[in-house]
């Protein structure tokens, strides 16, 4: 049982903390940086969509399917807006919450599946089973990663939460942030004003490139994670 469990623990520290592997951030000589957003469509879209057209940006949505159901329009607007929009899953549980035909349902959902790819999906809160990264290649999808944290689901107001979060931004750096939060709109609007004055362009993830996360990347992220 013991052994059982610290495989689970061991998958899910290299695929998410880790993420070996999966995308993480684009090139760190280039002047651009992706936002992204989880857990949308919702009613906080339009807020977000409103913001980023007054900065002339554009971002990532990682959209789950009960939001989609639920928020068509939202949906529909995304793509008007020309933004780029990906997979979070059927269901937003971390993937050893999920048996595994539950998984393959999950990874296998994409709001674009009948359109051609690439198909990213960043797994709900970046965790992984023992069978996620076999499930992505089965399927066709690329788990996609950051390597910012906006923090927005907190309680600190935005003008902090956009100070903490350009303090750990640099070029080619993913940025995940969250389509609900009250807090985000303000926040959004914070960070695209201070990535300009710092000569950083926010672009989609395709047009970010980013590169698959190695060893050395890897390490970094795993020292970040755990206060190192």
């Amino acid at each position: 049982m013991g052994g059982c469990l610290g495989l689970l623990a061991l998958t899910d520290l290299l695929g998410r903390a880790a993420g070996l592997g999966a995308l993480g951030a684009g090139s760190r000589h280039a002047p651009r940086v992706a936002l992204t957003f989880d857990d949308g469509p919702g009613p906080r879209t339009p807020d977000l969509l409103a913001v980023l057209a007054e900065h002339g940006a554009h971002a990532t949505f990682f959209v789950t399917e009960p939001a989609c159901r639920a928020h068509p329009e939202e949906l529909r607007a995304l793509h008007a807006a020309g933004h780029q929009v990906e997979a979070h899953g059927r269901w937003h549980r971390h993937a050893l919450l999920l048996p595994p035909w539950q998984e393959w349902a999950q990874v296998a959902w994409h709001p674009r599946a009948d359109q051609s790819g690439p198909h990213l999906y960043r797994p709900p809160y970046g965790g992984h089973s023992p069978l996620t990264r076999l499930l992505a290649r089965l399927t066709g999808r690329q788990i996609a990663l950051w390597d910012v944290e906006s923090r927005d689901w907190t309680a600190l107001p935005a003008g902090e939460l956009a100070a903490q979060t350009l303090a750990r931004t640099r070029p080619g750096s993913v940025i995940l942030l969250h389509d609900g939060p009250q807090v985000t709109p303000e926040l959004l609007g914070a960070l695209l004003t201070g990535l300009r004055e710092r000569g950083l362009k926010p672009v989609t993830l395709n047009d970010l490139h980013p590169h698959r996360i190695g060893l050395r990347e890897g390490w970094t992220r795993l020292r970040g994670s755990y206060g190192g």
